[in-house]
């Protein structure tokens, strides 16, 4: 059975990767969304074991000591993490996944598992961004130009990736993300079982 796909996207907090990622995973319902495990509090609206496995420090770190993550990370403050068996028994199975990481829990990942697919959404503007995150309106002063301070670090680290999308307008952002991920399935090293079938 050939493996399944797995789609990495990664982002500077305020440039709408989650906005495009729901967008894209209602449309697309051959993907299957890993739920991240972090330490940090939940914000308003978000519920445990649908957006995140919220645990506490003393947890996440006895998981990451039984090397139960496909890769973790400290970011702003608190640990985040990637299930390590749920994402590969789904994808030996044949089965897409889709994850929306951090940028250092992205590059452990494409140590490992190289043959993922890594998108990188970029802000129109680094001003557009500082307003986005001061928009969501769920971040301090303090909060704000952390994360703002630490975007113009993580973008150094885009070429690391695949592909790039602008997010200038929410749609057209999903339709690219949609389109990479049609051509990645379409490349001829991932249909060599379908292939083969063809040629018996």
């Amino acid at each position: 059975m050939a493996e399944g796909l797995l789609v990495v996207v990664s982002g500077p907090s305020g440039c709408g990767k989650g906005t495009i990622c729901r967008k894209f995973l209602q449309r697309n319902e051959d993907m299957n969304i890993s739920i991240s495990a972090t330490t940090r509090s939940p914000r308003r609206g978000e519920k445990d074991g649908v957006n995140y496995f919220f645990l506490t420090e003393d947890v996440f770190k006895k998981m990451v000591s039984k090397n139960e993550f496909l890769e973790y990370a400290n970011v702003h403050g608190n640990f985040y993490g990637t299930p390590k068996k749920y994402v590969l028994d789904k994808i030996k199975k044949g089965e897409n996944i889709f994850l929306e990481i951090d940028i250092q829990g992205a590059l452990q990942i494409k140590k490992i598992y190289p043959n993922g697919v890594f998108v990188f959404i970029l802000p129109p503007s680094m001003e557009e961004l500082k307003n986005r995150i001061i928009r969501r309106g769920t971040e301090s002063k303090s909060d704000i130009d952390r994360r703002y301070k630490n975007a113009f670090k993580e973008i150094e680290y885009i070429n690391e990736y695949d592909y790039a999308i602008v997010n200038d307008k929410v749609e057209k952002a999903v339709k690219k993300l949609e389109s990479i991920v049609t051509a990645e399935k379409s490349k001829v090293d991932r249909q060599i079982e379908l292939i083969n079938k063809i040629l018996l």
